[in-house]
């Protein structure tokens, strides 16, 4: 390939869409996927993300889970560069500010974008100039080391409101010359006005860098669609670079909303045959500001594993198995389970012997006390009660990669918690190789731990869902065979099919080396 082997600073290409949810995050990583398997050392990019799904990299540094996932198509090493900046939100108009993979503060949604409103206790990042100074200095340091590096945006570039302050969209493509795809759900309807109405919007010089466009999640025959596509290329002089099929299952690693990325539903994940004679229900406490909800896409990715996301106290009746996932508000979601009934159900559960499953805010909940000072700022609060655990929470932010022993089987995780847990009795949920107490506590079928990915490690996960079949009296056996891993790799190989097979390839590669191309007419009315 052309881009191999060249000393200039390595070729950019922002993917840009027309609304939230486009599938941005999807075609970033098909795109990743697609050069790499090409010989093509490619690298991930998105300079702001706003999500409660993140990783910690081998370095110790937070960013966005959708990143790493890109990373793992690029087949590199997740780090900071590839998420400089990244928002947790806390509630309808704050978020936790992660800069350069560490918490610097609490920030109002008007302070972030220019104005005032740092929580008391935050750190100040500089204001958006700051903020832009060094989303391209991280641009810049992977351009230098990568062939190309695949920039991802947020939300739409066409937030007029907001163009001001963007980091992320048409701000960090004026400042780097990047060529700009903008991406449409044609699933949702009007692709086509939103296609024509993104780059009408724009400035001029916004405008001199929308390539192209790029149709997502189309289902029927193609040639129906394309004399509209060539309408929109008369109109707006710009080509549609491909139309990418429908396909069930492509949510890996979502930022935000209810799926279980694996099965790719929303409310509930379609089981495959089971393996033994029974099936396992797992239902899944959707709490306010639920993180790191893929913890429980290695269950779903289970023969016979079903999982849904419930809300409902009755919901829980039939359920093999609990899962309170993580919080970026313990305190929060623990009153919303009282107000809810679920609480009362859960404590019903445990008396009986049922399995329940905590993971890091869900963990903390389980336990018998909570002292929150930086999260919610509740003081004392009284937990469930079902594991012997006092919580206090820290304004220092544990982030790790740990490893350790657990059911007798090696396992894996990442912490991403405020919380630190005293444990007071009950066995550890992980140990090391010499049986030292890691994280963690079980109490007969209730166990928790502040660790996330743990039901990743295959042998692990099988171990644990026999003893949840055992406690709950299913012939449920895990299949012996089920590697999350390698679905994973079959995931974003197909990503990279459907870049290879439904894109205009040559395109993509000529706008990542050459960047956009000139004379690109301006579509008035334009900025506002």
């Amino acid at each position: 390939m052309r881009l191999m082997g060249r000393g200039a600073p390595g070729g950019g290409l922002l993917i840009a869409g027309t609304t939230s949810d486009a599938g941005k995050s999807v075609v970033t990583a098909g795109i990743c996927r697609w050069l790499v398997r090409q010989g093509v050392k490619v690298a991930p990019f998105k300079g702001q993300n706003m999500s409660l799904n993140s990783f910690v990299t081998r370095e110790g540094a937070e960013i966005g889970r959708a990143q790493a996932m890109q990373a793992q198509a690029a087949r590199v090493e997740p780090s900071a560069l590839m998420n400089p900046v990244l928002l947790k939100p806390g509630g309808d108009r704050s978020s936790q500010v992660v800069l350069m993979g560490r918490p610097v503060g609490e920030m109002s949604a008007r302070g972030f974008f220019g104005g005032t409103g740092a929580s008391p206790g935050s750190t100040p990042h500089g204001g958006r100039e700051a903020l832009l100074a060094t989303v391209l200095e991280c641009l810049e340091e992977l351009r230098s080391t990568y062939d190309a590096v695949i920039c991802e945006g947020a939300g739409s570039p066409a937030e007029i409101n907001l163009r001001r302050t963007d980091i992320v969209n048409m701000g960090i493509a004026r400042a780097a010359r990047l060529p700009v795809v903008v991406v449409g759900d044609i699933d949702r309807g009007g692709v086509f006005a939103s296609f024509f109405g993104t780059t009408a919007l724009l400035s001029p010089e916004d405008q001199d860098l929308i390539a192209g466009y790029l149709v997502n999640k189309f289902r029927g025959d193609v040639s129906l669609l394309e004399p509209g596509l060539e309408m929109l290329r008369g109109l707006t002089g710009r080509a549609t670079l491909g139309v990418l099929p429908f396909r069930h299952g492509l949510g890996i690693d979502e930022e935000d909303g209810l799926r279980v990325s694996v099965r790719g539903a929303v409310r509930e994940s379609p089981a495959s045959a089971p393996y033994g004679e029974d099936v396992l229900r797992v239902a899944v406490c959707a709490v306010p500001l639920m993180s790191n909800f893929t913890d429980v896409d290695a269950l779903a990715a289970e023969p016979g594993v079903v999982v849904r996301f419930v809300d409902r106290a009755e919901e829980l009746a039939d359920a093999d198995l609990v899962v309170l996932p993580g919080t970026r508000g313990t305190v929060k979601a623990l009153a919303w389970l009282r107000e809810r009934g679920l609480a009362d159900a859960i404590v019903r559960r445990a008396a009986e012997g049922r399995p329940v499953l905590g993971i890091c805010g869900g963990y903390q909940i389980l336990g018998e006390h909570i002292e929150d000072e930086v999260e919610s700022r509740a003081g004392a609060v009284a937990g469930l009660g079902l594991l012997p655990v006092r919580v206090r929470f820290d304004r220092e932010k544990t982030l790790a990669r740990p490893a350790g022993t657990a059911l007798g089987e090696a396992v894996e995780g990442y912490e991403i918690h405020h919380g630190v847990a005293e444990v007071r009795g009950g066995e550890a949920f992980v140990s090391d190789e010499r049986g030292t107490p890691l994280d963690g506590c079980r109490v007969g079928a209730v166990q928790g731990t502040h660790w996330h990915g743990a039901l990743e490690s295959d042998a692990f996960r099988r171990r644990f869902l026999t003893e949840v079949a055992r406690a709950a009296g299913r012939r449920f056996v895990p299949a012996p065979d089920t590697s999350f891993g390698a679905l994973r790799e079959e995931q974003l190989d197909l990503l990279g099919d459907l870049i290879e097979e439904h894109a205009d390839t040559d395109a993509l590669l000529r706008l990542i080396e050459e960047g956009a191309p000139a004379g690109l007419p301006f579509i008035p009315p334009g900025a506002p």
